[in-house]
């Protein structure tokens, strides 16, 4: 039988990619800046969207100055149990120490939901990996978290990830800052492939996998013909194609890569992890391999 590999990417000849966060506090819950100036600052910075997460409650976004930039209603669902962030909320979602009465909530509202950091505090577990096995209705995981860069834990949580695909729950992997204060903004971003920059184009890519996650490497083209997978960066010194469990079946030091798969291929997914200047990463969505 043929292997046939299923991207998340668009196959299309115009597209446009756009920068965005979605983890994002003010001083309406324990950030340092209003909505405007945090508007302002990711304007200066080169994004085109952005999410208000604040803390339990959805931020109003009237009278604010966007400038063209994609704003998103979120809330993040901090309470009583591990965070969880709902992209897109038309109505708050209470807490509930239930977090799968949570997840069900997020999705009949339309949203979908984000686990937070689940590799942050002390003891490296924010979210218990026998949670993640098990909820449903969540879209993806942060895979990295820039503000765990300046708190207890780990940032990164790429193994959290490799274990949930390698036991086929598909999920997507986001990079955002969790912006606080002036070091946490411009850390981790995801981008999007859309074909205009319009709120829904941009959400419906962030549901659909239709973008790739990163630090500072630049991905310029992802195709895929037939069973080989091409990608293009501008900044990328390495690259690393990774399948189930984590493991890196081959490294090349350019800054693009062709992949072939064969119909013999014993994986499920891979997926392809570069590195450019200093701690720059980027992090490509997995390709399903059916």
């Amino acid at each position: 039988m043929k292997l046939k590999i299923q991207s998340p990417y668009l196959n299309l000849g115009n597209y446009i990619w756009a920068k965005g966060n979605l983890h994002t506090h003010t001083s309406v819950s324990d950030g340092t800046f209003s909505p405007q100036e945090t508007i302002d600052r990711y304007i200066s910075i080169g994004y085109q969207f952005l999410m208000f997460s604040e803390h339990d409650l959805i931020a109003p976004l009237n009278g604010l100055h966007t400038n063209g930039m994609v704003i998103i209603q979120g809330n993040e669902i901090t309470d009583d149990g591990p965070h969880l962030l709902h992209v897109n909320a038309k109505k708050k979602v209470e807490p509930y120490p239930d977090r799968q009465k949570v997840l069900n909530e997020i999705q009949q509202d339309s949203g979908f939901a984000i686990i937070s950091h689940p590799n942050w505090e002390e003891d490296f577990n924010h979210c218990p990996q026998e949670f993640l096995e098990v909820w449903e209705h969540y879209t993806g995981i942060e895979i990295y978290n820039g503000i765990v860069r300046h708190l207890p834990g780990n940032p990164s949580a790429t193994d959290r990830w490799d274990l949930l695909l390698s036991h086929g729950k598909w999920v997507w992997g986001y990079a955002n800052d969790d912006a606080h204060w002036e070091e946490s903004f411009g850390v981790a971003w995801n981008v999007v492939q859309v074909e205009t920059l319009t709120r829904d184009n941009v959400i419906n890519a962030l549901k659909k996998g239709n973008f790739y996650a990163s630090t500072g490497v630049e991905i310029q083209k992802i195709d895929v013909k037939e069973n080989t997978i091409y990608i293009t960066t501008t900044s990328a010194k390495k690259i690393a194609v990774v399948v189930d469990y984590g493991r890196r079946i081959k490294e090349v030091h350019e800054n693009s890569i062709e992949f072939e798969i064969n119909d013999n291929f014993p994986y499920s997914y891979v997926r392809f992890e570069f590195w450019g200047e200093g701690e720059s990463q980027a992090w490509t969505q997995p390709f399903r391999l059916i």
